[in-house]
């Protein structure tokens, strides 16, 4: 794989919780995460809730889990770190976006032909917009 589609070490992602990135489509970025599966794999997806496509998953501090499934901060639904179909709350039924990765000599890479990798993490002097998340309805 090449360096510049290397977005982070497998032992960079957290087992809960998630590792956020961004790509870049056409000009347009987008934020995506990884996730740490039950297996020791990692899954890559958009980083955005299928009910309101506003509405992060990881605001910056990682996405929340519970039971072992990604939580949306705003409505509460869950979704599976394998598959990321909805299995709880407004959007149940409907998939996460995959962003297709691979891991090769303990790095993952962007494999995804439809995108291009622009940064991992969260840039220092860019602060984290919470405003997407107010009048949560969960709390950990």
């Amino acid at each position: 794989m090449e360096d510049d589609e290397r977005i982070a070490a497998v032992e960079d992602v957290p087992a809960d919780g998630s590792f956020l990135f961004t790509v870049s489509a056409d000009g347009e970025e987008r934020e995506a995460i990884l996730v740490r599966l039950s297996d020791g794999t990692i899954a890559g997806w958009l980083n955005y809730c299928m009910h309101w496509t506003d509405v992060a998953l990881d605001t910056g501090d990682g996405a929340p889990t519970r039971d072992g499934e990604l939580v949306c901060r705003k409505h509460a639904a869950t979704f599976e770190k394998d598959s990321g179909v909805c299995t709880h709350g407004p959007c149940e039924g409907a998939r996460l976006d995959p962003v297709e990765i691979v891991v090769e000599d303990g790095d993952v890479y962007l494999a995804d032909a439809d995108y291009e990798f622009v940064a991992a993490g969260v840039e220092d002097d860019d602060p984290v917009d919470l405003s997407t998340s107010p009048g949560s309805r969960i709390g950990f």
